[in-house]
């Protein structure tokens, strides 16, 4: 435990970001295993709609730098990759 008082307070704001920021990860990853799961289902249509708000949770979070730009455009590769090949 930090003695800096503005240690003490960093420690605070680093513990509530850390409670937001993994909302936000699971987020992302609840979408993404609900498209997947769409995908090898088979159902294209409930695929495509949760792949689409899959894709928007990642947008989010690299918009506020809770995971890396890189990599919500990989993960968004990915899925819109198995996506088009549900349908090919």
């Amino acid at each position: 435990m930090p003695n800096i008082a503005s240690s003490i307070r960093q420690l605070r704001t680093d513990a509530k970001r850390t409670i937001r920021n993994k909302a936000i990860r699971s987020e992302c990853k609840s979408s993404i295993t609900k498209a997947e799961k769409g995908i090898t289902a088979g159902k294209a249509d409930e695929a495509k709609t949760a792949a689409v708000t899959a894709i928007s949770t990642l947008d989010k979070a690299a918009a506020k730098g809770i995971i890396h730009s890189n990599n919500a455009a990989r993960r968004k590769a990915r899925l819109t990759k198995k996506l088009n090949s549900i349908k090919s």
